[in-house]
């Protein structure tokens, strides 16, 4: 008999984004026009559920192009790629389609246009994830640093007597990096930013939605993978904005009951790269142990639409 009753307010914004959803329809896409097996570079998002889907579908998921025999299509994915392994597969005479998001793509093309014109780009992002290896990789390694901390920007020594730029990684905590540029903007007063926020909607819709709840609820649970950027943030920004505890959970199969025990609301959202069927399964999950109040918070409505790429064109 279910005795407890609770509270829970689900983010909105949350889950897939514009970028994600189409990077997961590229490889739909690829399947049905080249068919199986495709070959993806590196996971095409970062969720397991997302990338056992589109393997039960005939997806092959690799480290490296030399993994991939030439004869087949093979997928970047999401999070872009270096120029260097696209120029590799060029070489090759693949069949490449690049399901890198457009927002990455973006800048991508920022960091070239600061290189072409003698600028030391300072990157902000976290090393060793893959788009910041691939936005590292546009560009030759002694023309780019990456930034990780205020402490960094504090303290980055860049080569003398040229001129500065500074680009993000899409996926980082909005007030983090405003204070990483604030530094950047403070000790060089020259140093040129991108025409447009490096950060993208997604990540700041979803970062503000958590915000909102986050001072009305006990627990926060985020859905979204250890190796995923932005889902990590939102557990930051979360915890940040005064929420009691929060916690980054897989799907319901990772939630510690003993937490949900002792909370009386329950805030929910999901990283960009979570399905939204993962959301119905924790809910669904937390219904049965529990009478539970739903609510969604939050206006934003999201409509962009990014076209794939014209390779998958019929």
């Amino acid at each position: 008999m279910k005795t407890s009753r609770k509270k829970l307010t689900i983010a909105a914004p949350r889950g897939f984004c514009a970028g994600v959803d189409r990077a997961v329809r590229i490889v739909e896409v690829a399947l049905e026009k080249f068919g199986v097996p495709v070959y993806v570079r590196h996971e095409i998002v970062h969720n397991k559920t997302v990338v056992d889907g589109l393997a039960a579908q005939g997806a092959i998921f690799v480290d490296e192009l030399d993994d991939v025999p030439t004869d087949a299509p093979v997928v970047f994915s999401a999070h872009g790629v270096a120029r260097a392994v696209v120029d590799e597969a060029e070489r090759r005479n693949m069949i490449a389609v690049d399901a890198t998001c457009p927002l990455v793509t973006k800048v991508h093309i920022e960091t070239r246009r600061h290189a072409d014109n003698h600028r030391h780009i300072l990157l902000i992002g976290h090393a060793g994830h893959p788009e910041v290896e691939g936005t590292m990789g546009q560009v030759n390694p002694d023309e780019v640093t990456l930034i990780e901390t205020v402490d960094d920007a504090r303290h980055v020594t860049p080569p003398e007597g040229v001129d500065l730029a500074f680009a993000t990684q899409t996926t980082l905590s909005v007030d983090d990096t405003a204070e990483i540029i604030s530094v950047l903007q403070f000790r060089f007063p020259d140093i040129s930013g991108p025409r447009g926020e490096d950060i993208c909607y997604a990540t700041t819709n979803r970062q503000k939605a958590v915000k909102d709840i986050a001072g009305a609820v006990d627990l926060m649970l985020v859905i979204g993978a250890e190796n995923s950027s932005n889902s990590k943030r939102l557990v930051e920004v979360a915890k940040l904005a005064g929420v009691k505890a929060a916690f980054l959970i897989a799907d319901k199969d990772a939630i510690d009951w003993s937490l949900i025990d002792e909370a009386d609301h329950i805030g929910l959202s999901a990283g960009a790269s979570a399905p939204e069927t993962l959301v119905e399964d924790v809910v669904a999950a937390l219904r049965q142990r529990y009478q539970i109040d739903v609510s969604e918070h939050g206006k934003i409505r999201e409509t962009v639409n990014f076209k794939l790429p014209a390779i998958l064109a019929s």
